[in-house]
């Protein structure tokens, strides 16, 4: 199905995101956090957390303070010189200028509509690495099944079987990733109503998937956000009953299509949101209560703690996000049981440039829990705190990356509206999240915003200078953790393979 036209533009204004992503608060904020946090220790200033709050200061001081300071004398004389002048102008336009075109990049915007298509160019690739990422990549996907089926085609033809199974069938060999009764957990992003949430047709074609299972599905389906009782499109966190879905039907809720599922197969939701500020400890201690485990001591390497949910589900089932699912009776968890699917939406950030399968790990973590004890998750991202709670806690098992709509507009997310959203028909998955999110913004997220007449530098995985650089450093930083504790991800394209199909 080709792409439909946009609605008009949205009235509805969210003023708080816009201020918590202003490059203007966020920089006098981390300048006030380096001071107080730093205090009269200086050997904090090497902590990560306060590498990265003093960048953001030192940016800050750059463009809004730096520029004026040969003003200052006139306080007291009255005068100004023409050297001093110039002198401001001058570092006005070269400091400020490049931290403003660099990092905030707000008002980049092209003058191509968001419904105008873009043709993207998606390179396929050969690694010539015995250690290889695999990314599967569907462009033309068709809308009504978010291209589901084509992608776990793509998978199987290139090596990666969808059905762990016994049997001769499509998709499916004995070291596939979803065996029949397996426990299967769909990480989405129900944060945001309109384009910022997981596409519910892709949901929709998703679960339909795994209940196809050859073998008959026995286990089963739990969809799961956290959206932190914050922020988010009502500014109250997230939720899985919005009006306006990232769908066809725009009516088309999660919870609508997980009910659907639910008179028929043990599909159900579990919103984070409701135990994120639940401390508790693991079902092997003899708490049976669902809510966040915080473990310590902190990662020195991001300066941040590993923070995750357990819970139990409609049905009885009672899942640990990290060791797996819990068996009261035994007395013992079964780690290979619980399947965990990312399903990121892919899409601009204001403060962190990019959101994909890295960044989606905020919707796992408590931000409340690690704020009490002094280190937000929010605020490691730069650091790697998200390398550390993925290592900390569980890889997926597979990434699928929803770039269906994308809004190309740089610093505008992680809402997207729907006037807001390119149609590029495209999908993308992998078992290595830290290659997708190279792979995904390089080709989709900067081509796009190129052919656009937008910024692309905020998109850029592999972006260098001396102004921070937040995507391609919290990308680096995470990849760097995770490779030191043992796990195959990559940001060199000459290790990745990647497998197109065009429909």
């Amino acid at each position: 199905m080709e792409c439909p036209h946009q609605n008009p533009k949205s009235k509805y204004h969210h003023v708080w995101i816009s201020l918590t992503h202003s490059s203007f608060v966020i920089g006098l904020v981390s300048l006030l956090w380096f001071a107080l946090r730093t205090g009269t220790k200086p050997s904090r200033a090497a902590y990560p957390c306060q590498q990265a709050a003093a960048a953001s200061g030192y940016a800050w001081l750059a463009a809004y303070v730096i520029p004026f300071l040969p003003f200052a004398k006139v306080i007291k004389t009255k005068r100004l010189s023409r050297p001093m002048v110039w002198m401001s102008v001058v570092l006005l336009l070269f400091v400020g200028g490049g931290w403003l075109t660099t990092n905030m990049e707000w008002g980049t915007s092209g003058t191509r509509s968001a419904n105008q298509a873009i043709a993207l160019t998606l390179p396929p690739g050969t690694s010539t690495s015995e250690i290889a990422s695999n990314i599967f990549v569907v462009q033309n996907a068709p809308l009504e099944t978010g291209g589901i089926p084509n992608l776990i085609e793509t998978m199987a033809a290139n090596g990666l079987s969808f059905y762990k199974s016994e049997l001769e069938a499509e998709a499916a060999s004995p070291d596939g990733l979803i065996a029949s009764d397996d426990i299967v957990l769909l990480k989405i992003n129900c944060q945001w109503a309109n384009r910022g949430g997981t596409n519910t047709d892709l949901l929709k074609a998703l679960i339909q998937a795994i209940i196809d299972h050859p073998d008959g599905f026995r286990g089963e389906i739990v969809v799961a956000d956290n959206g932190q009782l914050q922020y988010g499109s009502a500014n109250n966190g997230g939720r899985f009953t919005w009006s306006q879905n990232n769908a066809e039907d725009r009516t088309q809720s999660v919870q609508n299509v997980v009910d659907a599922f639910a008179e028929t197969h043990a599909v159900s939701t579990y919103l984070w949101d409701n135990i994120t500020r639940t401390e508790v400890s693991e079902y092997d201690t003899g708490d049976i209560t669902d809510g966040y485990i915080v473990e310590q001591p902190m990662d020195p390497r991001s300066e941040s703690f590993v923070a995750y949910p357990k819970f139990q589900t409609s049905f009885g089932t009672y899942v640990s996000f990290k060791n797996g699912i819990w068996d009261p009776t035994q007395a013992a968890y079964d780690s290979d049981r619980l399947v965990l699917i990312n399903v990121p939406v892919l899409k601009p950030h204001g403060i962190y440039g990019v959101t994909g399968c890295i960044k989606h790990y905020m919707g796992v973590t408590s931000d409340s829990l690690t704020r009490q004890l002094g280190a937000r998750a929010h605020n490691t991202i730069m650091a790697g705190g998200m390398g550390t709670l993925i290592s900390g806690s569980r890889l997926p098992d597979l990434n699928i990356m929803d770039a269906l709509w994308v809004s190309l507009e740089p610093g505008k997310g992680p809402s997207v509206g729907y006037d807001q959203a390119t149609c590029l028909q495209v999908i993308a998955a992998s078992t290595d999240p830290v290659a997708l999110d190279y792979w995904a913004s390089k080709y989709i997220l900067m081509q796009g915003a190129e052919q656009a007449g937008n910024s692309s530098r905020s998109f850029n995985p592999k972006m260098t200078g001396i102004f921070p650089r937040a995507f391609s450093k919290y990308l680096d930083s995470s990849k760097k953790i995770l490779q030191e504790d043992g796990f195959q991800v990559t940001t060199d394209e000459d290790a990745m393979n990647v497998h197109i199909k065009i429909l």
